[in-house]
């Protein structure tokens, strides 16, 4: 793929800070299903703590988006599903430890009443596009 195009404001669109408003490429796509905080053996990752949780969606995504040949420089939208979005800055700084602000991808965030386990605080889901 070539580099994807980022545009964080089209004509007409108020500029967004924390993400790309349009993201394209040219490749194979890739979706990555909703992260949450489990490690490798299916233990939750930081009860309560939203940094914590954070980091270790992060980390799911990393490796899932690996077994698929990608990183997250592949990536062309992000999802982000919380309890609360006060947890969206911790959200963000674990984003900022594998995507550099000039390289964010289109995103959205999404409060929801729940997810598939209490404990989980957010779930992220990825999309990337891979060279053919």
């Amino acid at each position: 793929m070539t580099e994807p195009t980022r545009i964080p404001a089209p004509a007409g669109v108020a500029p967004a800070a924390q993400y790309s408003h349009v993201v394209l490429g040219r490749g194979r796509f890739v979706a990555v299903s909703g992260q949450v905080a489990l490690d490798e053996h299916g233990e939750l990752v930081g009860e309560g703590d939203a940094e914590a949780q954070a980091r270790q969606v992060f980390e799911n995504l990393r490796r899932c988006l690996a077994a698929a040949g990608a990183t997250f420089d592949d990536v062309v939208k992000l999802t982000y599903f919380v309890m609360d979005l006060a947890d969206l800055p911790a959200l963000r700084s674990a984003r900022a430890e594998h995507i550099p602000d000039d390289r964010l991808p289109a995103a959205s965030a999404v409060q929801v009443a729940g997810l598939v386990r209490p404990e989980f605080l957010m779930e992220v889901e990825a999309f990337a596009v891979l060279a053919e």
